[in-house]
């Protein structure tokens, strides 16, 4: 699949040409420069052919957090096979875009300069002067009001390969069976694929370390890190293959208190928590020199909320200032909602223990997406109301017919009562439990649903 990479300095649209390009609103935009500071990509449908989309941070030489963009910009550049370099047409021409589209140029590669904010017929004879630039290919396009962008849809599209079709077998002789396989066996594996991919958020407040932390795991830089607090603005999102299993990391943007979030960032923390209801573990990064805030019990609260597989993870173990066992307790002491949730330690910075957090995400995805053997399920039940017998309501004795498991991603197991509405939050937590000692549910949030026989299942908070 080819790759098209949205190129240019700040606030020029780039974001706003991804999104158009992509039809739906994906990346953030906003008339702050630097908005866009990590790379996200995209699969996306370009008239009847395929390809994968770019979005890149700007390129501009101001500080080190904004050289780091620059330079992650023109990676990405140079790893495109067409290069859409993007200027603002209500500008001048810059002598350091020129000076960058050139140096691009050099690479060989299809390029076109895309002038964007043309927003008439009258701005558009402004185009001419960036004919300076050297470019055969120009674009003046409006990217707000949609102008002229079907011209530049056309260009890439003539640039990229036709998808393979799905031969008809009607005549043998005629019949590519290799591809015909290939294209059957495509179909067969999307599902599989779909079952088989793990989706893990990367939590945590302001500059704990999850952009560290996302690199550390892939071996290499794919966030941008600063000391900036807030570097990371929009969710970022890498695949990477263990053990037979496609796990897809998202960095999240770090969140403030309610009271600190401004401007561009209430959009970070929205599209956050949309990619939650998503997700199914999220990694807890604390900031282990520092110890635990009010703030990363509240994040804490996102991963009860969503019911997610969780793993908390103590970052920056390297300059740690207490014991392990204190850490621990810490931990335990403030996050008791998390009391499933494993804890390991590492150090983003220098690597160390971060490779057995692959190991332990399968292990929680695999007690995440349990089902649990219905015979041993009521046998387990049967036998903690003969230990502890359900407390009567109103006088009235309550009781568990049976249980039954009706879905996973959390295990959601209905029990099936003779009064549901009887059966108080502290007994459910005494059966969590019990459930806990049997089965292997580390990692996991059990959710206990109280029902009448006939009743439908549906799912509900325990």
């Amino acid at each position: 699949m080819k790759k098209i990479a949205i190129i240019g300095k700040p606030n020029v649209g780039k974001s706003s040409l991804f999104n158009r390009i992509l039809k739906q609103r994906d990346a953030i935009i906003s008339e702050k420069a630097g908005t866009t500071r990590d790379i996200k990509k995209r699969e996306v449908q370009i008239g009847e052919k395929e390809a994968e989309l770019i979005d890149t941070g700007g390129l501009e030489e101001r500080d080190e957090l904004f050289n780091k963009v620059k330079e992650k910009s023109l990676e990405a550049a140079k790893e495109a096979d067409i290069i859409l370099y993007m200027v603002d047409g209500k500008s001048l021409p810059d002598e350091e875009d020129k000076k960058f589209f050139r140096e691009l140029q050099k690479l060989g590669k299809d390029m076109a300069l895309v002038i964007n904010k043309i927003d008439n017929d009258k701005e558009e004879e402004r185009a001419w002067e960036f004919s300076e630039f050297g470019s055969k290919d120009i674009f003046p396009i409006s990217v707000s009001h949609n102008r002229k962008v079907k011209k530049l849809l056309d260009w890439i599209e003539r640039r990229l390969p036709k998808k393979k079709e799905v031969l008809k077998i009607e005549d043998e002789d005629e019949l590519d069976f290799d591809s015909f396989i290939e294209s059957i066996e495509d179909e067969e594996q999307k599902k599989e694929e779909d079952d088989n991919e793990i989706k893990v958020a990367i939590l945590g407040r302001v500059n704990v370390g999850k952009s560290s932390l996302l690199n550390a795991l892939l071996k290499e830089e794919r966030s941008i890190v600063s000391d900036v607090a807030g570097t990371t603005i929009d969710t970022v999102d890498e695949s990477t293959v263990y053990k037979d299993k496609i796990i897809t990391f998202v960095d999240t943007a770090g969140i403030r208190r309610r009271g600190k979030i401004v401007g561009i960032e209430k959009y970070a923390l929205n599209r956050t928590t949309k990619m939650l209801e998503k997700a199914d573990i999220a990694l807890l990064v604390l900031d282990a020199s520092e110890g635990i805030t009010e703030q990363d019990e509240k994040i804490g609260g996102y991963i009860d909320k969503y019911k997610l597989g969780s793993i908390i993870v103590l970052n920056k173990w390297d300059q740690a200032n207490k014991s392990y066992e204190e850490a621990v307790k810490e931990v335990r002491d403030r996050f008791k909602y998390l009391s499933f949730a494993p804890i390991i330690t590492v150090s983003a910075k220098t690597g160390k223990r971060v490779d057995r957090l692959y190991d332990l995400i399968l292990k929680v995805y695999k007690n995440y997406s349990q089902w649990l053997p219905t015979s041993k399920l009521n046998k387990v039940i049967k036998e903690a109301q003969i230990q502890h017998q359900i407390p009567s309501y109103y006088g009235k004795p309550v009781k568990i017919l049976y249980a039954t498991q009706y879905d996973t991603k959390p295990p959601k197991i209905a029990l099936v009562m003779n009064r549901p509405e009887g059966l108080h939050f502290s007994y459910k937590r005494f059966l969590t439990n019990k459930l806990r000692e049997n089965f292997d549910l580390e990692g996991t949030p059990v959710i206990l649903t109280p029902r009448k026989r006939g009743e439908r299942e549906e799912d509900e908070n325990s």
